[in-house]
């Protein structure tokens, strides 16, 4: 340990109390940079992926565990627990965060104190304010820091059902127009919740106090929820009372995060540089397929049950026995292995190369124009080529949906 500790400190890493500071065995010193890296009393640093990048700073306000993570030139970790998470540039992270699996922060994004995040991704410039849950959710929207998508204090994103299952995430923003960084943002306020899975379009703004149940799909909208009205009903363990949003917000979902792997794979990876070099880019389109699988393996988990929803379905409501509901719950139980088939082939689909070629071709002039780097390039593209590149992912979408809902007649329904 102490060893480990001596030659980080000869490369240039700043450790100001090196006998409070823990290195795991696995860890190789060689993913840690030496140029501007801190590491402050209390740290410890496990795994055998965790790369830190110049400028990173840890644990400035509170001791930091860090755990198979892909650190960012110019992050500040200040205190918490990080685990498989990837932090590009600027990321910053307040007192006692907890950051789990599957997670992306893009450039810029940040958040105050006391925020835990599992299987979120966030880009460029989201913000998050204190005290917040904030699991199983894509958010997008916003030009700038001072023009960005934001989460306000005391905010609970609430992934997990009474029936016990987490087919929730909530895709706030979208990725074809997100990942252009030109779309209104989106302001969730404070002291509320939204209940996944949701879909809200750009310059969504729900008001303070909300719990917000619903999707909203047209744009620049101020939304807002009363007190629900008091009351007492039947609750039936395993049973579902409708199922289509679910399946739909959840196929939307996956098909996102398809489509935003084919941008890191086809645009990401043209801004390889000393600020994103490749280790890193590996990373982020590593956590992205952990994060695809969790989402596919979330929905099955869901099918699974439709066939005892079903039964309990039978003899509590005394339906009729053509009923749509009846229907859509077969067709999910039986058809799952066709349908998870679909999903994990799509993952690896490109589509709509004469979109991709063309859309790529204008990209490599903003290259030229800004160098590598990636918010510069991505933002000098003209309104015209920015929906070149948007029809392209949002070809890849559809395709991977529309493939879904052949397999499932019932619950076919042409998605937003």
């Amino acid at each position: 340990m102490k060893k480990k500790i001596q030659a980080l400190q000869r490369k240039g890493v700043r450790i100001p109390a090196p006998d409070s500071v823990e290195i795991g065995n696995e860890v190789p010193l060689e993913r840690i940079s030496g140029d501007g890296v801190v590491i402050h009393a209390g740290c410890k640093i496990y795994g055998s992926e965790t790369l830190v990048l110049d400028g990173a700073k840890l644990g400035y306000e509170g001791p930091v565990t860090v755990e198979n993570c892909c650190i960012g030139p110019d992050v500040q970790l200040k205190a918490g627990f990080f685990k498989e998470a990837v932090f590009l540039q600027k990321v910053i992270m307040g007192f006692g965060a907890h950051v789990r699996e599957g997670c992306i922060l893009e450039e810029e994004s940040n958040a105050a104190h006391t925020v835990a995040l599992k299987q979120t991704i966030l880009f460029p410039f989201v913000t998050l304010g204190s005290l917040i849950n904030f699991c199983d959710c894509l958010m997008a929207g916003g030009t700038s820091r001072r023009n960005h998508s934001e989460v306000g204090s005391s905010y609970i994103h609430f992934n997990y059902t009474p029936n016990q299952d987490k087919a929730t995430p909530s895709l706030i923003g979208d990725v074809p127009r997100g990942v252009m960084l030109n779309q209104r943002p989106i302001f969730l306020g404070g002291q509320g919740g939204l209940v996944g899975p949701s879909r809200l379009a750009f310059g969504t703004l729900i008001a303070a106090g909300s719990i917000y149940r619903k999707d909203e799909l047209i744009p620049d909208r101020l939304v807002f929820e009363g007190t629900p009205k008091a009351g007492r009903v039947p609750f039936h363990p395993g049973l579902y009372r409708t199922v289509k949003r679910t399946f739909l917000n959840n196929v939307e979902y996956i098909s996102n995060l398809m489509a935003l792997m084919q941008w890191y794979r086809n645009v990401r990876r043209q801004f390889i540089s000393p600020d994103f070099p490749q280790p890193l880019y590996d990373g982020l389109v590593r956590n992205l397929d952990r994060a695809i699988a969790e989402r596919i393996g979330r929905l099955g988990d869901f099918c699974h049950k439709m066939e005892a929803s079903a039964h309990i379905y039978r003899r509590v409501a005394n339906p009729d026995p053509s009923s749509l509901l009846l229907t859509q719950k077969q067709e999910l139980a039986e058809r799952w292995p066709a349908i998870e088939d679909v999903l994990k082939r799509g993952a690896g689909r490109g589509g709509g190369s004469d979109l991709r070629d063309r859309f790529l071709e204008r990209l490599q002039g903003s290259i030229d124009a800004a160098g590598r780097d990636y918010i510069a390039a991505v933002q000098s593209l003209s309104r015209e080529q920015s929906s070149l590149g948007t029809a392209w992912l949002q070809g890849i979408a559809e395709r991977i949906r529309d493939a879904v809902f052949a397999i499932v007649p019932s619950l076919a329904q042409r998605t937003k």
